[in-house]
């Protein structure tokens, strides 16, 4: 299908549902959307307004949602820190922009990030423990110590840790033979 021909029928798709008029449609297409995964109130709000439903629709769909429990910014934002924390560690600066950007609250950011600090005190280092494990052949291939040290310090700040929990996690791995050159 061609480009032009797929903007045709998007066009025509939005067109269709600017015309729905029942609520019950709207809040099935929100449901559709979350089958996939969780999402915040901003994803939600977003596709559905980009798919062309009707404003006073798609908040009355929000809010249907939001009482039936189905759509909770909260648990969204719990849910996204811990799944970050088991697969793809990442330090707190990343994790609150990433909350940000999928249109977290900064209070609730703030909160959950504090909630992760204090069940886990060392929760960044962990994280940044653990990402740097799972890059630990790649460091060990760089010879000079001073560039390993280099090259796990961007990796991690790359990540979004801080420099101080950079440096602390650096010397603890550095220091147990973890990424030497084999």
């Amino acid at each position: 299908m061609n480009v032009r021909r797929r903007q045709k029928t998007l066009e025509a798709r939005r067109q269709e549902h600017a015309e729905v008029t029942d609520p019950t449609l709207v809040l099935e297409a929100a449901l559709r959307f979350l089958e996939a995964r969780q999402r915040s109130t901003v994803e939600l709000r977003t596709r559905l307004n980009r798919a062309g439903y009707r404003p006073d629709l798609v908040e009355g769909a929000i809010a249907r949602l939001i009482e039936l429990g189905m759509l909770d910014d909260v648990a969204f934002a719990r849910a996204w820190v811990e799944s970050r924390d088991r697969a793809r560690p990442r330090g707190e600066r990343a994790l609150r922009s990433e909350l940000r950007h999928k249109g977290i609250d900064r209070a609730i950011a703030d909160g959950v990030l504090e909630d992760r600090e204090t069940s886990a005190p060392e929760a960044d280092a962990s994280a940044a423990e653990r990402l740097l494990q799972r890059h630990a052949a790649a460091i060990a291939r760089v010879a000079d110590p001073r560039r390993r040290r280099q090259r796990a310090y961007a990796l991690l700040a790359r990540n979004g840790f801080d420099s101080e929990t950079a440096v602390e996690v650096i010397a603890r791995f550095l220091d147990q033979g973890q990424a030497e050159p084999g």
